[in-house]
């Protein structure tokens, strides 16, 4: 990517258990990506009128801070300005998929109007988490602010109760035939609707004594193999977390793909978990045996398969 391409995010580990303060994971996915960019004269764009979601969400930052909501830090003037002048945001990472596009997009608009740069902002996280958290609530309506965060620096970021750090993660070798892998199920979905499901659940005491006690520690049982190579616990962690997933998270997972869910743990040939909230997007999976894994994922979905980290 170049310096001002925004890259999307995978949340590799930490889905719902974040909201009951286990660690997460998260990492840049360079696949995909968005940039602002303006409309050259001999642009397939030029004929188009201005970027009406990116004006649209301008005007929201700028009536938020006229009305005292949040301190955006940004010169939203400008914005306005450069979008009339046919300023777009043009971005690769599909929507609704779990993949950070409006991060991307937060992350776009503070590169070019926020008062810091990229190379200040690995002393001020916190500063950054939080202007982000306000950005994408647009999007959102309630946001942690990490998916920009991830997107602005290209870098893996580590959460640990509210803590951020960013993260050295391991350089894998791909000589074991092992991956982590994506499963796209094509199926478009809202954050909003799925958090509240959950959200709904820890009503139930049983349930957050349940997501306590054992989500929890598979998660960052799942984070500190990851981070020490350590491939034979990793899978088994994995393991676990699909199978708690599956039997405790079943309204996030897509119906179409239960039954392949449930091979995997059946087969012990791969595991699939939730790639963020769920509910449709991707899917991460991992597996010992990649390259015989795709073929049938591929024969039997017909699905886009690839792979995010070689074991």
């Amino acid at each position: 990517m170049s310096s001002k391409e925004f890259g999307a995010k995978i949340l590799l580990f930490g889905e719902y258990g974040l909201i009951r303060n286990s660690r997460g994971l998260a990492l840049p996915y360079d696949k995909f990506f968005g940039e602002l960019k303006f409309q050259s004269s001999n642009s397939t764009f030029s004929t188009l009128p201005i970027d009406q979601e990116l004006f649209t969400f301008v005007k929201y930052l700028q009536r938020m801070s006229e009305n005292g909501e949040h301190d955006i830090d940004l010169n939203l003037e400008d914005a306005l300005f450069e979008i009339g002048q046919g300023l777009r945001f043009e971005s690769t990472v599909p929507r609704g998929m779990g993949l950070g596009s409006s991060g991307a997009l937060c992350a776009a608009l503070y590169d070019r109007y926020g008062s810091y740069s990229r190379n200040e902002a690995l002393t001020m996280l916190h500063y950054l988490k939080n202007q982000f958290t306000k950005m994408e609530s647009y999007f959102h309506g309630k946001s942690s602010g990490i998916d920009p965060l991830i997107s602005y620096l290209n870098l893996p970021v580590m959460i640990n109760n509210h803590e951020i750090s960013t993260a050295d993660v391991p350089i894998y070798s791909s000589d074991s035939g092992g991956a982590i892998f994506l499963l796209g199920t094509g199926i478009s979905r809202r954050t909003e609707p799925l958090v509240n499901i959950f959200l709904e659940k820890c009503n139930n005491s049983s349930f957050t004594k349940l997501c306590d006690d054992v989500l929890l520690p598979i998660t960052n049982e799942c984070i500190n193999s990851f981070l020490k190579c350590n491939i034979d616990t990793l899978y088994e962690f994995f393991r676990e977390l699909s199978d708690f997933q599956y039997r405790h998270f079943r309204p996030m997972i897509p119906k179409a793909y239960l039954d392949l869910w449930k091979k995997g743990l059946e087969s012990e040939m791969f595991y699939l978990k939730l790639c963020g909230a769920g509910g449709g997007g991707f899917l991460l999976g991992i597996t010992k045996d990649y390259g015989k894994i795709v073929r049938e994922l591929l024969d039997s979905r017909g699905g886009n398969v690839s792979p995010f980290i070689h074991l």
